[in-house]
């Protein structure tokens, strides 16, 4: 939105290359959330799915219990891939606090939080999606990684935040 709105503005047609490179980056991302929103669901059926598959044999049992940790190690890979998606979407939001039309910098700070706000969510799910999986080593090393793009993603989001907050003073 900023990125269009700024590469409209009259007197601002030399950046018009600058804001559409920035304004499709943003689009591509937009299209991969909307993808990842749809395989959330998705994988939560695939869960529910499992749970109802028959276990009245050893085999069903066997079967059921592997077709649960494998739809639930997939449902805390989707927001995995939400998070690292969010964390694209920083570079955009930056350049345009820092080049942007000053009268939007408050949608590129609501677009901000909005991420900080899909990492955390997606960080959530991904913990309460592996706490009982019995491939520990699967959920440490995801619950690790999904970590170290929570605590990166969010100083520098908050830090953009800030940024906007210090030029609206």
């Amino acid at each position: 939105m900023v990125a269009n709105l700024s590469a409209n503005k009259p007197g601002w047609e030399e950046k018009l290359n600058f804001f559409s490179d920035w304004a499709c980056k943003g689009q591509e991302i937009k299209n991969e959330m909307l993808f990842l929103v749809d395989e959330d669901t998705r994988s939560f059926n695939a869960i529910i799915d499992a749970i109802r598959l028959p276990k009245e044999t050893a085999e069903e049992k066997k079967f059921r219990l592997d077709s649960i940790e494998k739809a639930s190690q997939y449902a805390a890979e989707v927001p995995f891939k939400v998070m690292q998606t969010s964390a694209r979407t920083i570079d955009i939001i930056k350049a345009m606090i820092e080049n942007g039309n000053k009268a939007s910098i408050t949608d590129a700070g609501v677009g901000a939080l909005c991420c900080i706000t899909a990492i955390e969510g997606a960080y959530m799910n991904i913990r309460v999606n592996t706490k009982d999986l019995s491939d520990t080593n699967f959920a440490k090393t995801l619950n690790q990684k999904a970590y170290t793009v929570l605590q990166e993603s969010k100083g520098e989001l908050q830090a953009l935040v800030e940024a906007v907050h210090q030029q609206i003073s």
